[in-house]
């Protein structure tokens, strides 16, 4: 690959993949080590004419994290009480998130089903087409139809019963 054109591509993508691996892991640290290691295999394996660029970050970043979500899985902890401090995502959720309809809706969000989850993800954060969305989740575009529809009711009903109107 282009060094130029990575360097186009990291600078105007590298955010949203962090953004959406972050929602995947809620670690600072794994979400920049995935999104490095995307760009890193987009210099091995992108062509420099590949038609959509940004939806093979996308799957690429996405299974590069379920990759190493199984790898988490399989690891054995010696002590059950050994706790991260995970105080520093409130400091980073409320930069993110500044009003509280704003928190409400990011707890509605992380309450649906993964996949649902992730289709909105994809198509309000990462600003993908439906299409490239079921292009990356390796599902029918129906399918994403389906679940997006599925999902924002969900987020509607949820946001409703905190006391918005939507």
């Amino acid at each position: 690959m282009n060094k130029k054109l990575l360097q186009i591509l990291y600078e105007e993508y590298s955010k949203e993949l962090y953004l959406y691996i972050y929602s995947f892991c809620h670690n600072r640290e794994v979400a920049d080590d995935l999104m490095q290691e995307t760009f890193l295999k987009a210099i091995l394996s992108l062509s420099d004419t590949h038609k959509n660029m940004r939806a093979w970050l996308y799957m690429v970043a996405r299974n590069l994290y379920f990759n190493y979500a199984k790898k988490e899985k399989q690891k054995i902890y010696l002590q059950n009480e050994e706790y991260e401090d995970y105080s520093w995502i409130l400091d980073l959720e409320e930069k993110v998130i500044l009003d509280e309809k704003k928190k409400i809706l990011y707890q509605a969000l992380n309450r649906l089903p993964d996949k649902k989850k992730e289709v909105l993800m994809l198509q309000y954060f990462g600003g993908l087409s439906q299409k490239q969305i079921a292009t990356i989740l390796h599902i029918t575009l129906e399918n994403v139809r389906i679940l997006a529809c599925r999902a924002k009711r969900q987020l509607k009903i949820y946001m409703e019963e905190m006391g918005y109107d939507i």
